[in-house]
């Protein structure tokens, strides 16, 4: 297997107690989150004397994953001194309002966009965090288990947006005298941002970047990621590091494709998608398809598809599209250029909004054949599930996903070739048309990181690989080491590594360890049934081998 090289590493200190505020410190980045996975995003910075964060996201995915929410932060967030927000989706700010609840009570520094759409993000994160906990408290103390309070409300949610500070593109910001920062447009959502961090400390300047998650060249909508030039350290993400994705032009065809021919079949199209970016550029490519081909069986799918009602089922994807119509400056120059026409890329005849629970369930009730479009795009939470129990087991249906599904994840296992699946304690068959169009999703993929780490100018001295699985980080840390001839490191959970200008160094481990990631727990599952298995052979033929064997003996064996 690849192992990533590290440079200047001494033997780090093992310890379980909470981070402790070191004062005047070499710069120190200490990794908690997004460590070979997908979710968690939160990075602890020590430098000029100060202590912020890079994210606070929750964790997602499956149970034991999700149970880390609930844990103590290996910090004390009274101590931190401001935040550093990338942007808005959950696995990077679902955490903030229990930080908030736990003493942190100082500035959130984040694109203005971002800020719009963490006011309602947050607060509907708090609110499933409420129904959640309800349910799964009625299965607590029907087991003789005691009730556990929500991981935060959707009223805590509203208190820790009066922290956010909102910024724009392109303007450096001194936090400190000590410590600047700039925004950059990632690309991946709106008001996503790649973060330049300068910090001036013993007589010397030194530069971090944080990509935050990078979006692709030819995102509907949004601008391309902003290339940076120059850089000390890169802390990177690599979801899409060991893949690439189909080409604009080729996902159009096959969703036009997909779509049409389950219309036709008297089906529904179930697309899970994620409220916030996903939603927004299907809205987009359902009213600019139109425009790829003008050849005969074109013509004909794309009036099957303009026939057809396009429902958005998600009043956090409503609210979202609402923060997109009002931050129309953020887009791209082709999508700005429509919009002066008069095509607005988010309107179009046959698209309708359900808002009320009511309006939901019709939905399922209509035997007309439709689009629905409804979050969480991992299957996890949201109106999705009640579509999925009524589409899923129907052969004319197809469920069509578009975005990354986390291991452990209800998208994951259908995606996966999941012949059942429990929905609502519900065991529902898997007879639907299962499709995924991996090129809609926001994260640039192999090349389009590969892009960004060609396009600085002075290269970074070591790169910092997160926010991916395991393998997808070894495939793209082999890659930039052997073609880019730069430094990797994969940072495991409760790494502290310290940045000085010509080296880099791990001094400190948290002993404390997160679930094992699903490839793990398979090859450990399998390890534990090869010994079964071994154990039943000996045992077998022990038994096999006894003279004094009696038929109903054998029988016994058999059974």
């Amino acid at each position: 297997m690849f192992i990533l090289k590290k440079t200047h590493i001494d033997n780090p200190k093992e310890d379980d107690e909470k981070i402790n505020c070191k004062g005047d410190i070499r710069m120190n980045i200490i990794f908690l989150g997004a460590t070979k996975t997908v979710t968690g995003s939160n990075y602890l910075v020590e430098a000029a004397g100060k202590k912020f964060l890079v994210d606070c996201g929750m964790w997602q995915g499956k149970a034991e994953l999700e149970e880390e929410n609930f844990q103590e932060f290996d910090f004390n967030p009274a101590e931190i001194d401001f935040m550093l927000l990338t942007h808005a989706h959950i696995d990077h700010s679902g955490r903030i309002p229990k930080l908030y609840n736990e003493g942190f009570k100082n500035k959130i520094y984040a694109h203005k966009a971002t800020c719009d759409l963490c006011t309602l993000m947050l607060p509907d994160s708090g609110h499933i965090q409420e129904m959640e906990v309800e349910w799964k408290n009625r299965k607590r103390i029907r087991k003789g288990e005691k009730p556990r309070d929500p991981l935060y409300t959707a009223e805590d949610a509203v208190r820790c947006l009066e922290l956010f500070e909102p910024v724009k593109y392109d303007e450096i910001i001194e936090i400190t005298p000590e410590i600047h920062v700039r925004f950059n447009d990632a690309g991946h959502m709106l008001g996503s941002s790649v973060i330049e961090l300068w910090v001036d400390e013993d007589g010397k300047r030194t530069k971090t970047v944080f990509s935050g998650d990078l979006g692709n060249n030819d995102n509907p909508i949004l601008s391309e990621p902003t290339m940076i030039e120059d850089a000390d350290f890169l802390v990177m993400e690599s979801t899409y590091g060991s893949r690439k994705h189909i080409k604009n032009d080729q996902k159009a065809e096959m969703f036009l494709d997909i779509v049409s021919e389950t219309l036709d079949n008297k089906g529904t199209v179930v697309i899970p998608s994620f409220a916030v970016g996903r939603t927004q550029e299907i809205l987009y490519e359902l009213n600019k398809i139109k425009e790829t081909k003008d050849d005969e069986k074109f013509i004909k799918e794309y009036e099957t598809l303009m026939k057809a009602p396009v429902y958005v089922d998600s009043p956090l994807a409503i609210s979202a599209t609402e923060v997109f119509k009002e931050n129309m400056d953020l887009f791209d120059e082709e999508t700005q250029e429509e919009i002066k026409k008069g095509d607005h890329p988010l309107e179009f005849p046959g698209l309708k909004f359900t808002t009320t629970a009511d309006e939901s369930k019709a939905l399922n009730e209509n035997p007309e054949p439709c689009i629905i479009i409804s979050a969480s795009g991992m299957c996890e939470v949201g109106r999705i599930k009640h579509h999925l129990k009524h589409n899923l087991w129907n052969p004319n249906s197809t469920i069509l996903f578009v975005g990354y599904q986390a291991p452990g994840t209800l998208g994951y296992n259908i995606v996966n070739g999941a012949k059942k699946v429990k929905i609502f304690g519900e065991e529902i068959a898997v007879n639907a048309r299962i499709e995924y169009i991996e090129g809609y999703s926001g994260h640039a993929d192999q090349d389009g990181l590969m892009n960004f780490v060609y396009s600085f100018i002075k290269k970074p001295k070591q790169v910092f690989l997160i926010h991916g699985e395991e393998e997808s980080q070894e495939v793209l840390g082999e890659k930039i080491e052997n073609e880019v001839q730069l430094p990797v490191i994969i940072p495991n959970y409760g790494e502290t590594y310290e940045l000085e200008q010509e080296n880099v160094q791990l001094t400190h481990k948290l002993t404390r360890q997160l679930p094992v990631d699903m490839k793990s727990e398979v090859l450990k599952r399998l390890e534990k049934l090869k010994a079964e298995i071994q154990d039943m052979d000996t045992s077998v033929k022990e038994d096999m081998n006894n003279k004094e064997l009696r038929d109903e003996d054998i029988y016994r064996i058999n059974e």
